[in-house]
């Protein structure tokens, strides 16, 4: 088979969720060339530590392994042969530091040992990103739930009116939403282990190599690297991948959600929001898309299925997998991907939302009134029964709809309520319930 280096570099042109974001900087392969360079040199500096390498070995692997000296087309062309891209790295670092130290480059480990924590690594420099974006999200939204406390706006239950709400408990739940996953992104983020186990997860090579320490050898290498020191070596034993796929996933319909009631809530027809910057159209000059939040509804689209290949790998055989460890690598560079761009977007999204409270109060008379039946049923139970207050108000609802008279008007002329204030009861922004205090709750998490 021959293999050719193609004229480009992977840009994201049919991935505007991620394309050109910071993710894509941290997923793509010259950012997993340098993690599986760090790993490798930092094995030698903890075996050198330890006095299993001479200190002029670390030196010399730490000094090699400088990215822009390796070739990712070269290596990728030779990956097929073994079957992931450690092997011909190995080769090409062990070349390049030498003679004298060459043979202590990669020395006890196998290839899934440099490759899972490379992938460890790719996942907490691009995770490091998302947090930080979720941080600028969650405080716009912050921002917009507290100036909208009492806002009110149609609170909507299977596509229709249901009663009254708040833009600024809506806010406060996408918000709510979006903290969930940077605490459940944190938690992973700060658990992510480095491998080291060896041929067979059992670290033999290692003693073979000097250490009468095993433990002390793992704890040096996760040190060396930056990662959290595994209890065994999880060459099969797939919680770190699970949880990424879960919270990644989580992430991303969490920014759904976010979109979801963005879309809708900007809609010709509704037009409550709309986004600070929205895309132009090739045929409609007038149109102004919700581009960001389109992004974000994809990439919830898709991250179900990146994640649920992941899930599958966990039941890997033996000491060591075949393919269910490779079928792991490009989903979970995806999910990083499409969380870290859309978290991006989201921040965007959140800063630039430009809030239509006039247009809400349109909308919320759109009913005729109808929005505020629950309450009246409650109201004029002890007045009439409940019996007669549930007829009365039935036979009002349905003539409101075919007279296209308001419920108010209809009520006015009703004998036996003369003696009710009907003004105050017939006012969607006097029925938003615990709105405003539930937005307060909400906005006093951290």
């Amino acid at each position: 088979m021959t293999f050719t280096s193609p004229p480009y570099s992977d840009t994201g042109l049919l991935g505007p969720e991620w394309g050109l974001s910071g993710a894509a900087s941290e997923t793509g392969d010259h950012a997993y060339l340098r993690a599986m360079l760090d790993a490798e040199s930092a094995l030698t500096r903890a075996q050198a530590s330890l006095g299993l390498a001479p200190a002029e070995a670390a030196a010399a692997v730490t000094e090699a392994a400088v990215p822009g000296r390796f070739g990712v087309h070269a290596l990728a062309a030779r990956t097929p042969a073994g079957g992931n891209p450690v092997i011909p790295l190995v080769a090409a670092l062990t070349a390049e530091v030498g003679e004298e130290y060459g043979p202590y480059v990669h020395r006890g480990a196998t290839s899934q040992d440099i490759m899972d924590t490379a992938t460890m690594l790719v996942a907490v420099r691009t995770l490091d990103l998302v947090l930080a974006d979720l941080g600028r999200t969650e405080g716009a939204l912050a921002g917009l739930a507290a100036a909208h406390r009492d806002t009110p706006m149609p609170g909507r239950t299977l596509t229709q009116h249901a009663v009254p709400t708040t833009f600024g408990l809506k806010a406060a739940g996408w918000r709510s939403l979006i903290l969930d996953a940077r605490d459940r992104i944190s938690r992973v983020r700060d658990s992510l282990p480095a491998q080291l186990g060896g041929a067979a997860g059992t670290l033999a090579a290692f003693q073979a190599y000097g250490s009468e320490d095993t433990d002390a050898l793992t704890t040096a290498y996760a040190r060396e690297v930056g990662l959290a020191a595994p209890a065994l070596p999880w060459h099969t034993l797939r919680t770190p991948v699970a949880d990424l796929a879960g919270c990644l996933a989580f992430a991303a319909g969490a920014l759904g959600k976010f979109a979801a009631d963005v879309l809708t809530l900007s809609r010709t027809e509704i037009g409550e929001v709309t986004e600070g910057s929205g895309g132009g159209s090739s045929a409609m000059p007038h149109k102004a898309n919700p581009v960001r939040s389109t992004l974000l509804a994809a990439a919830a689209r898709r991250a179900p299925q990146l994640s649920a290949t992941l899930y599958a790998s966990v039941a890997a055989e033996d000491e060591r997998p075949a393919g269910a460890w490779h079928a792991e690598w490009e989903p979970l560079r995806d999910l990083l991907r499409l969380v870290g761009g859309t978290a991006a977007h989201a921040a965007e999204l959140a800063e630039g939302l430009r809030v239509h409270p006039a247009t809400m109060r349109r909308n919320l008379d759109a009913t005729r009134g109808l929005i505020v039946s629950e309450r009246l049923s409650a109201a004029l139970a002890p007045v009439l029964g409940r019996a007669r207050a549930k007829e009365l108000l039935t036979e009002l609802a349905r003539r409101t709809h075919a007279e296209g008279r308001s419920l108010h008007e209809l009520l006015v002329e009703q004998a036996e309520l003369k003696e009710i204030d009907l003004d105050d009861l017939i006012d969607p922004a006097h029925y938003t319930g615990s709105a405003g205090a539930l937005t307060d709750r909400a906005l006093e998490r951290r």
